[in-house]
């Protein structure tokens, strides 16, 4: 799970990408990783058809897409990728999450905007971005609660506040701030949908997340699982 989802604090166990493989319950974690991943995929494509604004991350796609000859997925993995490779020099270890996430989104977004066309009508667009918001805060628990790893944008802002000693609000803010302008000059949508996105994410996915988590005991040697910062990407 990828996309700019206010942090939400849940009994998450700490773990390194290793133990995350480990930890044990596949069968139902990493069915749930994909299924909130693909589900994440299609509310994208919902949000983007709508046409009412989107988050800054995909505001920031959607401006680069615009100059590119690639789909708007495409440019989703690319970013993705590059945000990945920014974990290098701040000693930052992908999980299996972490990597199915810059894949699988941007392909089911790019399926997602190939099967559903914008509607014109504005009630309908409404309804598009609705549900989207609403299913993307589902998604965002399915992927979390997998434990399967944060997002590459997320380990950004989690790596650079432990390097940089700043805060994780601090951070967040700045690296959202700035995407969201860069998009906007390069011609992203930006509009009521994002300042909805932005109120209403957070509690949607603080509403499914203790729902999706998937109990995990801490690994030895370890303290026990204690509510931690989690966001999805």
């Amino acid at each position: 799970m990828r996309h700019n989802v206010p942090v939400t604090r849940t009994a998450l166990t700490p773990m390194t990408p290793l133990q995350q493989l480990r930890a044990g319950r596949t069968t139902r974690r990493v069915p749930q990783l994909f299924a909130g991943l693909a589900l994440y995929g299609i509310s994208m494509g919902m949000l983007v058809r709508a046409q009412l604004g989107l988050d800054p991350w995909d505001v920031l796609h959607y401006g680069i897409a615009r100059h590119l000859p690639v789909s708007f997925g495409t440019v989703t993995i690319i970013v993705g990728a590059a945000v990945l490779l920014l974990w290098v020099p701040l000693r930052q270890l992908p999980g299996f999450g972490t990597v199915a996430n810059v894949v699988v989104i941007g392909v089911v977004t790019d399926l997602t905007l190939g099967l559903l066309e914008p509607p014109s009508a504005l009630g309908w667009r409404v309804v598009l971005l609705g549900g989207g918001i609403l299913l993307n805060g589902l998604a965002g628990a399915l992927y979390i609660g997998s434990q399967f790893g944060p997002g590459p944008r997320d380990g950004l802002m989690t790596g650079l506040a432990r390097r940089s000693g700043r805060s994780i609000r601090l951070v967040r803010t700045s690296i959202e701030v700035t995407v969201l302008v860069v998009g906007f000059l390069l011609g992203g949508v930006v509009g009521v949908g994002t300042v909805l996105y932005a109120v209403l994410i957070g509690p949607t996915v603080q509403l499914f997340l203790p729902l999706f988590t998937v109990p995990l005991e801490a690994p030895a040697g370890r303290e026990a699982a204690a509510p931690v910062e989690a966001r999805c990407e």
